[in-house]
């Protein structure tokens, strides 16, 4: 960079910059030769300035194709990811809250890429992918059908899945505590 300032004449503008002139008296106006001079620094000023911006914006795009590709590459990366999505299963040696932070990776990948997934394809996805450990839990929020997200900070993750039978007994699915049997308990 010090390279492109010096064939703009510019180096020493951006390493020192440059003074104000000073007025000897408050009410005194600037001399023809000390206005030239602050109009060729403001310039010079300027250019440089600009020059930082172009290349700053230079570098970016370069950054940007670099880890983010072209719509070929993110939309290659995004099937990928939709696979991975849609194969992913709870294996039975699975913790729950391991399986549900493997997920929720998963999906903020995906919604990097562009992907937008509802809060419902989430929660179904989970329900249809955990151990068979955790089938009559996952049948009871199905057949009551009565499925409320409970929304933390910034509401796009679901944190905590609650759920009432016909009875009314409420109990959370995320967020509880961890039994020593590896279940949990509200």
């Amino acid at each position: 960079m010090c390279t492109i300032f010096k064939s703009h004449k510019l180096w020493d503008m951006v390493e020192n910059g440059y003074e104000q002139p000073v007025k000897k008296e408050e009410g005194e106006a600037l001399t023809a030769a000390q206005k030239l001079a602050l109009e060729e620094n403001v310039a010079k000023d300027a250019k440089a300035l600009g020059l930082i911006q172009e290349l700053a914006k230079e570098a970016w795009e370069i950054l940007q194709q670099e880890f983010r590709g072209d719509k070929k590459v993110r939309s290659m990366k995004l099937q990928a990811l939709r696979r991975e999505f849609e194969y992913t299963r709870m294996h039975d040696d699975e913790s729950l809250s391991g399986y549900v932070t493997k997920l929720l990776e998963l999906v903020n990948q995906m919604k990097a890429y562009g992907e937008e997934l509802t809060k419902q394809r989430i929660v179904q996805k989970l329900l249809i992918s955990l151990s068979s450990e955790y089938d009559s839990i996952a049948e009871v929020i199905e057949e009551t059908n009565t499925t409320t997200k409970k929304d933390k900070d910034d509401g796009n993750s679901p944190s905590c899945i609650r759920f009432s039978n016909r009875r009314g007994i409420d109990r959370h699915l995320f967020g509880c505590q961890t039994t020593t049997l590896n279940h949990r308990r509200c």
